[in-house]
């Protein structure tokens, strides 16, 4: 049996957060946001897939893996339940994206989510565009 593992990304929003895409959301360590990037929630996250712990990529890369996502500002907060994959990497170093599909490439960290950008709680949305800070928590069990 492998033990719960917990990542934490601190990000912060950005007035260009729309939150609109519909099958995926995004936290980027990127300093900037394009209107373009409508499934980005964060910017200048301090953590990035290529530096997650081990033992949270192998627990992820496991067939039966289970994922919660949560998002969370000062007031508001959505949690996300997705899946992990055998062919995730991990080995991107900007870009930590979910996806409701199975599609996977180095950025994907979890796949089958329940939630996509558009999906997520729009106060909390408007909190991101605000310019409000971002506490992204992925537990895999």
């Amino acid at each position: 049996m492998i033990e719960d593992r917990t990542v934490v990304v601190e990000a912060t929003g950005h007035d260009n957060v729309s939150a609109a895409h519909e099958s995926t959301f995004e936290v980027t360590s990127d300093d900037y946001l394009t209107p373009a990037g409508d499934c980005i929630l964060g910017i200048e996250a301090d953590v990035v897939p290529s530096s997650f712990d081990e033992g949270f990529v192998d627990a992820c890369q496991r067939e039966d893996a289970s994922i919660t996502i949560t998002l969370e500002t000062g007031q508001h907060s959505d949690s996300i339940e997705a899946s992990g994959h055998p062919a995730l990497t991990f080995e991107n170093d900007r870009s930590i994206v979910v996806r409701t599909s199975d599609y996977v490439d180095d950025r994907t960290v979890a796949v089958e989510a329940d939630k996509a950008a558009a999906d997520i709680d729009r106060d909390l949305v408007a909190a991101l565009a605000d310019g409000a800070s971002l506490t992204t928590t992925l537990r895999v069990d």
